[in-house]
């Protein structure tokens, strides 16, 4: 697609009419499509010196909890010199991103482009709302300044809509939780999101006519959650920190490391939220093993440092380091000798 088709097409989706529903369904049946496969052609097993060299530096610090949910922070040496980089809602706002529909809309692929003077991330998770039906990225994407048009790899989180305007998409920060990012990462396929997306529904009783990730983000105890979540875990992080590590129930749910303290202090607020919803009905232990928590978190950041994966490009800028666990799955994406952001789930 040239930039002249890109401009055309958010010009005309902006004026677009609301499909009604016969022709939404048929248009539905027509381009739906199972999304990203996993990908089989990554190559050899190999190391990531950018990764090893981040991991083998992290320095387990202070823990952070609320009821069931605990938060340890990760600290370690930034690079010298890190990118200069916007988050998806940083871009957004200076109107420097643009996120629209393919000219023949598909379900698995939208179009994205930066136009600003900073690199742009989109993490693996960010749920995109607007469009013919709510998205969200399967992996983390650097965009360089003036990108021009690219495709970027969505699934749907909105099963039940196929219809409106082909012009642009919004965030309001919101991110999946942990077992929906966690199938989105692992490439598993649509239905299996989809049914992710339903699972998470039926826990909150958030159901939605559209079948929304959004509606369960947005219930109202939900929110109240989230809220008392964030002022006794703080979305402010410490300075210096590079990431964190987020046990609920006892169980890890994730971490996330990012080379720039920066851009980890920023991105954070979002994954607090996502971690938030998933501690919502779950009970706290009566004796928290903090001990042994560390060191289930020491233990796998051990192994982290030493594990051989897989490299690709990403669909901007940069490459894309996936990795295997015994219990999970990791992918870092490194551009310019440094990591940007890296996850196991």
């Amino acid at each position: 697609m040239t930039k002249r088709e890109f401009l055309g097409l958010l010009a005309a989706g902006s004026g677009a009419a609301a499909l009604g529903p016969a022709r939404a369904w048929a248009d539905r049946i027509r381009i739906l499509g199972e999304g990203p496969a996993p990908d089989r052609t990554l190559g050899t097993p190999q190391a990531s010196p950018e990764f090893r060299r981040l991991v083998a530096g992290v320095l387990l610090g202070t823990r952070r909890s609320y009821g069931s949910l605990h938060v340890f922070w990760l600290h370690g040496a930034p690079p010298p010199a890190p990118l200069a980089i916007a988050t998806l809602e940083e871009a957004r706002q200076r109107g420097d991103l643009a996120i629209a529909e393919r000219p023949q809309a598909t379900v698995p692929s939208l179009v994205v482009e930066n136009r600003g003077k900073l690199h742009a991330l989109l993490l693996a998770g960010e749920i995109l709302l607007g469009g013919k039906q709510n998205r969200v990225v399967t992996e983390d994407v650097l965009l360089p300044p003036a990108s021009g048009p690219v495709d970027l790899a969505v699934y749907c989180v909105e099963q039940g809509r196929w219809a409106g305007t082909s012009g642009g998409f919004s965030a309001r920060g919101t991110f999946a939780a942990p077992a929906l990012r966690a199938r989105v990462m692992d490439k598993s396929g649509q239905q299996r999101v989809w049914a992710e997306v339903d699972r998470y529904a039926a826990r909150m009783a958030a159901p939605s006519p559209t079948r929304s990730y959004q509606a369960v983000d947005d219930k109202a105890e939900v929110r109240a959650h989230r809220q008392a979540v964030e002022q006794a875990v703080d979305t402010r992080a410490p300075a210096g920190a590079l990431g964190a590590a987020v046990f609920v129930a006892g169980a890890l749910t994730g971490l996330d490391l990012f080379a720039d303290p920066g851009l980890f202090v920023r991105e954070w607020p979002k994954l607090l939220r996502a971690q938030a919803l998933e501690s919502y009905d779950r009970r706290a232990l009566e004796d928290v093993d903090e001990a042994g928590l560390r060191a289930r978190v020491a233990a796998l950041l051990e192994r982290a440092a030493g594990i051989e994966g897989t490299v690709r490009r990403g669909a901007g800028v940069g490459r894309l380091f996936e990795f295997r666990l015994e219990r999970g799955r990791g992918a870092a994406l490194v551009a310019e000798g440094q990591v940007v952001h890296a996850a196991v789930l």
